[in-house]
């Protein structure tokens, strides 16, 4: 099944044309197919009557007179051919099979060799061997010969989308993915924990240590990852020495811009940890999505929206199908500052997209900050296509809401529910305008999204957030996930216009990346509905402190990270405190004392203090310390985190 370009090269050699290659090197990672191929390539010498001479390297231990011994009938019968799998187990002998052994074959003997390991360049800078020798990068399947592959094994058409998705193009991934009996009809399906632990052994094999699986569980969830993402998720661990070893790896990719493994190695590296171990999952993801806060906060102008897009690509899935974001680069399209010469231009968009109206706006709002335009034009034209404007507002100024009602509507809002204090701004996404096909899906909206995203996470002093659609109805669900509520609808020259809106002072920039990353998880209230903004003091939401209290457990030994916790704005902190983090320390110790009340409450005590307070590496490892089976720890686990979180609520209310 595919294949062809591989195969043709292949029967080449074995038709002995004059221009064929006497040697072919199979190169990629493990479950590509280049078994398939060698055994292809005997299957069709076998018709034509020719000795097959098949080699597992896997048996020789690297020893050249092992591996001679099981190669010699190749030397001894011309026209043989010599087939040599899993090379990359005897990988020290390339050198000796290029320069004493390969020379020694019999007349019209072919050579196939299969690794994961890519030859060395010596076979092409030798002249002798550079006509005789081909290198054959055996790459994935795309997504028709991945369909095709599904549909001779049986699997249903309705199912094959979520399959391919899934294996990245890998043949093994796709077979052991088919072997799976099919779900019922429209259950989405997903791997088991069978194939998970297959393709992992198959993909990846096994690891020099646990540092090294903790480095592949970030190169599973970073779009790229370069050695400071390593060492920022890894910490004071040889991330040198690491990162090396990663790039050597057959299945991980070294670009310009860092290293990805390929499609099914990550498909199956992060799968098999969210079912292993969930919280370790989330724990990367959390780790990983701070880790690109800080590297948007530090880039240079020109790489933010680049550092963004890595960012967003952790949420890539997250959307489902109608998913409204696409992460990918738009070299073709280019985000720029607003030139005098544009004016005219963005004027006529606005008039064209939204409306008369709305043109009025956006004039006002041209005179009164041009800096907070950005216009996009395609690659090497000066004409632009598309605008956007984040607007940066302290207090309500007269002209300002009389020029623009959506803007006067955002400011009695504000002073109804979230006042700002001294020192605090708030920042509007006001425009985000594409003329022939205003607000929908398109490059051009992408980059738009990664210049808002981007803007929030780099300015400092921000209180409140809103951003305004048109085509609210198309993007309510993505600004939900992304932590945006409708806060208001307003009439703009008989255009309906929606704001949605968060107010930071409930979640901190740093709280919202690290929540984002959640695979699971608790909704949180992006906007007040009291009149006045939660501050120092007043109960927080309940879905806003029980996620405060897992915060705080999985950062308590990360004393930065503890002193962003939202729970420092609880009734657990006196309003006098001169110490709030470690008042809230004491609070979360004394409540965490009062589970062992019963046997269950000691249990549920013993496995919360194993895995936050004396800090297990893993769950797994927790259980091992307490002794219990992995299930029942994490029973424990789950009753201690309730326990604790009703104790603390009771305090909070108190």
């Amino acid at each position: 099944m595919g294949r062809e370009p591989e195969r043709a090269v292949l029967d080449r050699m074995l038709s002995g044309a004059a221009d064929a290659p006497l040697v072919a090197y199979l190169h990629g990672p493990g479950g590509i197919g280049k078994s398939s191929l060698l055994r292809y390539a005997a299957h069709q010498a076998e018709l034509t009557g020719r000795r097959v001479v098949h080699v597992d390297a896997r048996f020789v231990d690297a020893d050249p007179r092992r591996l001679e011994e099981a190669a010699m009938p190749a030397c001894a019968e011309p026209g043989a051919v010599l087939l040599i799998d899993t090379f990359e187990q005897c990988q020290p002998l390339e050198a000796w099979l290029r320069e004493t052994f390969l020379p020694r074959l019999a007349d019209r003997v072919i050579a196939v060799l299969a690794s994961r390991v890519a030859p060395d360049v010596e076979w092409s800078l030798d002249p002798g061997w550079a006509r005789l020798f081909t290198a054959l990068a055996v790459r994935p399947l795309d997504a028709a010969q991945s369909d095709a592959l599904l549909a001779a094994r049986g699997v249903p058409a309705e199912q094959r989308d979520s399959f391919v998705a899934f294996a990245g193009g890998s043949p093994l991934a796709l077979s052991l993915a088919a072997s799976v009996p099919a779900a019922a009809p429209g259950v989405p399906w997903k791997p088991t924990g069978d194939v998970l632990t297959t393709l992992v052994e198959r993909l990846v094999g096994d690891l020099p240590s646990a540092l090294h699986r903790r480095a592949l569980e970030v190169v599973a969830q970073a779009y790229v990852t370069r050695e400071p993402l390593l060492r920022s998720v890894l910490g004071d661990e040889d991330t040198a020495a690491v990162f090396s070893w990663l790039r050597q790896l057959p299945y991980v990719e070294a670009t310009p811009e860092g290293l990805y493994p390929h499609d099914a190695v990550r498909a199956t590296l992060e799968a098999d940890l969210r079912w292993r171990d969930p919280e370790r999952y989330d724990d990367v993801r959390v780790r990983v999505s701070l880790a690109g806060l800080q590297a948007v906060r530090s880039a240079a102008e020109d790489d933010a929206l680049l550092r963004a897009a890595e960012w967003m690509f952790l949420f890539r899935e997250q959307g489902g199908p109608d998913d409204r974001y696409d992460w990918r680069p738009h070299p073709h399209v280019e985000d720029t500052p607003l030139r005098p010469e544009d004016v005219p231009g963005v004027l006529r968009m606005a008039q064209k997209a939204e409306g008369q109206a709305s043109a009025v706006a956006v004039a006002h709002w041209v005179r009164r900050q041009p800096e907070a335009f950005r216009v996009y034009r395609y690659a090497g034209s000066a004409a632009p296509v598309s605008f956007m404007a984040i607007l940066r507002l302290d207090a309500p100024l007269p002209e300002d809401r009389a020029e623009d009602p959506v803007i006067a509507a955002v400011w009695d809002l504000v002073e109804a529910t979230a006042p700002l204090g001294p020192g605090e701004h708030l920042g509007i996404r006001r425009f985000a305008v594409q003329p022939d096909r205003h607000q929908h899906p398109s490059p051009l909206m992408d980059l738009i999204s990664r210049r808002t995203i981007a803007e929030e996470m780099r300015v400092r002093g921000r209180a409140v957030t809103f951003t305004v659609f048109e085509d609210g109805d198309r993007w309510r669900r993505y600004l939900a996930e992304a932590g945006l509520s409708e806060v208001a609808a307003v009439d703009v020259g008989g255009r309906r216009q929606h704001v949605f809106g968060r107010d930071w002072r409930r979640q901190t920039v740093e709280q919202w990346v690290q929540h984002r990353a959640r695979a699971t998880a608790t909704p949180m209230a992006p906007w007040p509905e009291t009149a006045s903004a939660t501050g120092p003091g007043d109960q927080l939401p309940r879905a806003v402190f029980e996620e405060g209290v897992l915060e705080a457990l999985r950062t308590w030994h990360t004393p930065r990270e503890f002193a962003t916790s939202v729970l420092l704005h609880s009734h657990l902190v006196p309003p006098d405190s001169t110490d709030p983090a470690a008042d809230l320390r004491a609070a979360i110790s004394t409540a965490l004392d009062t589970l062992r009340t019963d046997a269950a409450g000691v249990k549920a005590h013993e496995a919360l203090t194993a895995t936050y307070i004396a800090a297990s590496r893993t769950h797994k490892a927790a259980a091992r310390r307490l002794g219990v089976p992995y299930g029942t720890y994490r029973r424990h686990l789950a009753l201690a985190k309730k326990r604790l979180t009703e104790q603390l609520l009771r305090a909070e209310q108190r």
